[in-house]
Order: structure tokens, then C-alpha cells, then sequence
């Protein structure tokens, strides 16, 4: 793929992208993602052939280490069931993503909170594997813009009370092993 655009939440998480790629960096968070990518993707000259996120997830589930592609993911934050007849309104539940076959895939979890207690971990891991804030977002922009979408998620924290003040300290290995990953997806 020559026209690719790499997404990531932070810069530390993109360390290790292609000298030279396309990269956005969107700030933390499915409103900042979604700012900045709408605003890439409405003023490029010529679209991306593939976005691809890179970043971090949580794991909802035990013994998830490693980099994983994502086939579903859902905005867990969301809810609207009090409500009737508004369903035109509302971006899908779950969006489907094509995946390469290359790599383990996992479902995701996005929303604009960190998760870091085991109650929330259990009840998101009754749908999803992984967690993360900027997934969905990126995946819905990129379903609005007909652009493919790649989510490659390196699990970085358990999602529990173990989980604070852990992130910064593994970004580095997370962009390693991102990278590796977005060589493995890309080779025929």
C-alpha cells in the first residue's frame, strides 16, 4: 500500500511508523480523533487508500498480550435505551472491519473514560476483548469517507487497578511491537 495514513492517539504510540508516512497524531479521546481525522481526510487532495490506527488497549480478558487486529468494534459509552424511534439518527452499534488474517483479531471497546476497575472490565469484556478511547471513532469516520480502516491495537494494561500509572511506562515497546505488526499486515 503506497497511500496509506497512519493514526495515532499520541506521538509515542507512532515512534516507530515509516520514516516518512503520512502520520496524524489526534490528541486523546473519540472527540479529538474524530476532529482531526475528518478534518485529514476533508481536505486531502486524494484519500488514503487505508487509515490505519495504531495505539494502545486495555485487555477485558486474561492472558491478552501483543498486538491484535480488530474485526468489531463498539462504543460502550453510548447509551440511548430510554429512547425510541431515534435509530436514523445513530452511528451503527457495532462496526465490522475487514481484517488481513495475519495477525490475532479482537473486538474493541471504545469510550472516553480509561478503564481501570475490575467491575467496568467485566462488565465491557461480556462484548469485547480489548478497550481503548479512539477506535470507534476512527472506524466511523472512515465508514463516512468510504476510506478502509485498519485497527491495530497493542495491549498495554489490564484494564484493572493495576492498570494506573502503567501506561506511559510501555509506550515505547507498545510502538515497537505496533510497527512490527503493521509489517506483517502489509506483506504479501
Amino acid at each position: 500500500m503506497e497511500n496509506v495514513l497512519f493514526v495515532a492517539a499520541v506521538d509515542a504510540e507512532a515512534s516507530h511508523v515509516p520514516e516518512g508516512a503520512p502520520l496524524l497524531i489526534t490528541g486523546i479521546g473519540t472527540v479529538p480523533a474524530a476532529i482531526e481525522l475528518t478534518n485529514a481526510l476533508a481536505s486531502a487532495e486524494v484519500l488514503p487508500e487505508r487509515v490505519i490506527n495504531i495505539g494502545t488497549a486495555g485487555a477485558l480478558v486474561d492472558d491478552h498480550s501483543g498486538v491484535f487486529e480488530i474485526s468489531h468494534v463498539r462504543k460502550h459509552d453510548f447509551h440511548l435505551d430510554v429512547l425510541s424511534d431515534v435509530s436514523r439518527y445513530l452511528l451503527p452499534e457495532v462496526i465490522e472491519l475487514e481484517t488481513s488474517g495475519k495477525l490475532p483479531t479482537a473486538t474493541l471497546a471504545t469510550g472516553d473514560s480509561f478503564i481501570s476497575d475490575t467491575q467496568t472490565r467485566t462488565r465491557l469484556a461480556e462484548e469485547s476483548q480489548l478497550c481503548d478511547m479512539e477506535g470507534y471513532a476512527i472506524a466511523a469516520v472512515c465508514r463516512k469517507f468510504g476510506v478502509p480502516c485498519t485497527l491495530l491495537k497493542q495491549v498495554s494494561d489490564t484494564a484493572n487497578e493495576e492498570s494506573y500509572g502503567t501506561w506511559a511506562s510501555v509506550l515505547d515497546r507498545a510502538a515497537e511491537e505496533l510497527a512490527e505488526a503493521f509489517d506483517t499486515v502489509s506483506a504479501d
